[in-house]
């Protein structure tokens, strides 16, 4: 007889301030709230209406999920990188990708209030600044866009790290791991001996995707 794993990991793509999908699928996962793994892969603000909902569930998600991953994607970021340095093309770049979202959601928040959080409840900035760059469990690397090929994960500035595209998705050289990353929206699942894509764009009113492990079941809300 085969033994059971001992846990499964589930990850999670881009939420993109979708709070009513995300509640949706987390509720529909066959998870076991003290040995299972839960990861998700970052990009949790911009775009969606709720993106202060969102993070307000993802604290409750991490008081009753003991295994869970909180990663950091390229919203967050910038985000961060223009509180931490003040440089005006960070702002030019959170105006691109949709942060009058995220300060909507922040009762109407203004914009100079993006230069030193203000807007956010301190524990959502504590939430923020303690994201990981990326989780490595069981031969599967967790990270939110994809690796550069050739280069150094630990080296490599994050501002590339978290927005690879190409590169990482043409890539066919072999690899000793399952690479699982977002970022990029798929209209299904990306599948490849060692690659899991699931972010199916939500951020544009389509699915929001879990990943259940090692059995690969997908998860949509």
């Amino acid at each position: 007889m085969g033994s059971f794993p001992k846990y499964k990991i589930f990850a999670v793509g881009d939420i993109h301030g979708r709070h009513r999908k995300l509640t949706s699928l987390i509720e529909r996962l066959p998870l076991d709230a003290d040995r299972d793994f839960l990861v998700f892969l970052g990009d949790y603000i911009n775009r969606g209406p709720g993106s202060r909902e969102v993070i307000e569930y993802l604290l409750e998600v991490g008081r009753k999920v003991r295994n869970s991953v909180f990663l950091l994607g390229n919203h967050e970021h910038a985000l961060l990188e223009y509180y931490r340095t003040g440089l005006v093309d960070h702002l030019r770049t959170l105006r691109s990708i949709g942060v009058e979202d995220t300060l909507k959601s922040y009762s109407n928040s203004p914009v100079r209030s993006l230069a030193d959080l203000s807007f956010m409840p301190a524990e959502h900035t504590r939430f923020l600044e303690t994201l990981r760059p990326y989780f490595r469990l069981d031969g599967y690397l967790f990270i939110h866009a994809g690796t550069i090929p050739g280069e150094d994960l630990d080296r490599c500035p994050l501002d590339r790290l978290l927005t690879v595209r190409d590169r990482f998705l043409q890539d066919e050289g072999a690899s000793n791991e399952i690479t699982v990353f977002g970022h990029t929206p798929f209209e299904t699942p990306f599948v490849t001996p060692d690659k899991i894509g699931i972010d199916t764009g939500a951020a544009y009113g389509n699915l929001l995707t879990a990943v259940e492990l090692p059995g690969m079941h997908f998860h949509h809300a």
